[in-house]
């Protein structure tokens, strides 16, 4: 019993020890239904639990879902959609929840027909429609039914993805979404801003989206583009300085989802970020790092964004620079024994490292990628460039034939306790991988650690002089679980 009794503190002491750790992981909550209509009906729950007042548009009408957002805003109205022949099921039932007393639909019959309205007007609600002739016209009388206002966002209304992003800012400031093709000013949209006052014009989207032509006659232009849908998402929260304390994400194809999202994303004064659904794009991926975003709510099933999006988001590393430096390369074989030449093994491991950080939703870049060599002095400029979080060099040990291990070294010269703490997280990870002899945690004047500014760690995996440790090295799976380890530590260093 007395063993019982010792032992009990112990486990009770690691449990404490390891819940801490997986709680400092990120958040990634999600807001989903069964289809679109169901997915706007639980984003309006997180963001009312009544409303006298509510906004109806077609699930398939995004132009008219877009340009409702700041209006919906106006009113604090929940935005929720329906199918355009009959009033989508989740939809009626959430207007009995939220004690809705009038509905706004907006657009016309081919994307609410009079059948809804009717069904809207069988439950007691009050339904006002605003709509007009096209897309253009609908956009311009929601634009007239908003409060007054000097500046105004355009932007192609055939381009969904392009404004998306900028509901919230659009939204909390009163401005209306207008819309116009790439080259012409529609007469619509003109005479909007006319009616309005307009001053000031924030314009969403590249040339391919308005060109330059139409953008001069625009009043007071300024212009927000990106690369692809993505980066525009992440210029506009930059822009605008959106909150981003809990991050709104949302695939840059599943106009419905984010439609509903940048809505919520509006009533609670938050940045919306577009991604593929299937793998976190790099853009996000920069903002977030820069950010250091820990809390996000992502919008649709997985069908649209699927579980590897939401595991990226929840690392604590997603989004950080990590550097790998394969150490030696060329003319340069580092060690050589066993069959085995250093500069290989560096580089088969590293390879696999920037692999496993970029599906975990890192950023990894490598001071070589084949078999080039770089001098120390460009490894650590390298380093800098890329404005490294972290700076990973690997490479394999030599001596004697008997010396054997795994050890992992850090310098004191820089961030040398954040160093150290990398190389605690890293060292037993790629010993348990291969299987070696522990040889510690160490300091050393290696140049690519001495003189790179950030975190940084040398890790000799294994002596290649040695036969038992190089027929380690020749394992492809254990240098598969080595890289593993590696990424792992990593995680667990920004946690």
């Amino acid at each position: 019993m007395r063993r019982i009794f010792k032992v009990l503190p112990i486990c009770l002491l690691g449990l404490v020890l390891f819940i801490p750790s997986a709680l400092a992981d990120n958040t990634a909550s999600r807001i989903a239904g069964k289809n679109r209509y169901d997915t706007a009906v639980q984003a309006s729950k997180k963001g009312w639990s009544s409303a006298s007042t509510a906004v109806v548009v077609g699930g398939g009408a995004y132009a008219d879902a877009i340009s409702a957002a700041p209006f919906a805003y106006q009113k604090n109205a929940p935005l929720l959609l329906t199918n355009s022949k009959n009033l989508s099921s989740e939809t009626k039932s959430r207007l009995k929840e939220l004690k809705t007393k009038t509905v706004y639909i907006i657009g016309g019959t081919p994307a609410v027909s009079n059948r809804v309205a009717s069904q809207i007007k069988n439950l007691g609600i009050t339904v006002k429609r605003i709509a007009g002739k096209n897309r253009y016209d609908t956009a311009a009388k929601v634009a007239k039914s908003m409060s007054s206002t000097s500046k105004a966002v355009i932007a192609n209304g055939f381009l969904y993805a392009d404004p998306i992003a900028v509901i919230p800012y659009a939204a909390k400031n009163g401005y209306p979404i207008l819309f116009t093709n790439q080259k012409t000013l529609n007469s619509y949209t003109s005479e909007a801003m006319k009616s309005k006052g307009i001053k000031q014009t924030f314009v969403i989207g590249s040339t391919g989206s308005i060109n330059s032509t139409l953008y001069r006659k625009l009043p007071s232009p300024t212009r927000i583009s990106g690369k692809n849908r993505y980066d525009l998402s992440v210029n506009i929260a930059k822009k605008f300085s959106l909150s981003t304390s809990n991050t709104y994400v949302s695939n840059g194809f599943k106009y419905a989802d984010s439609i509903s999202g940048a809505a919520l994303a509006a009533k609670q004064n938050k940045a919306i970020i577009l991604t593929n659904g299937e793998n976190l794009s790099k853009e996000p991926r920069t903002f977030i790092g820069d950010k250091s975003i820990k809390y996000f709510s992502i919008m649709g099933g997985t069908p649209s964004v699927a579980s590897k999006v939401a595991n990226q988001l929840k690392n604590p590393a997603v989004g950080k620079t990590i550097f790998i430096d394969p150490g030696h390369g060329d003319q340069d074989p580092g060690a050589i024994g066993n069959g085995l030449k250093e500069k290989d093994v560096n580089l088969d491991i590293a390879k696999r490292l920037n692999s496993k950080l970029y599906s975990a939703g890192a950023l990894p870049v490598m001071s070589r990628s084949n078999d080039t060599f770089y001098s120390l002095e460009e490894r650590v400029k390298r380093g800098a460039n890329a404005k490294a979080d972290l700076f990973i060099s690997i490479h394999a040990n030599s001596y004697t034939p008997s010396s054997n291990g795994t050890e992992t070294y850090y310098d004191k010269n820089y961030q040398s306790a954040n160093s150290k703490r990398l190389a605690e997280e890293i060292q037993p990870r790629v010993v348990s991988a291969f299987g070696t002899r522990n040889r510690g945690v160490k300091t050393a004047g290696f140049y690519v650690i001495k003189n790179s500014k950030m975190p940084s760690v040398l890790i000799e995996t294994a002596f290649i002089t040695n036969s038992s440790d190089a027929s380690k090295l020749k394992s492809a799976t254990l240098k598969d679980r080595a890289a593993k380890g590696i990424n792992d530590a990593v995680s667990v260093y920004y946690r």
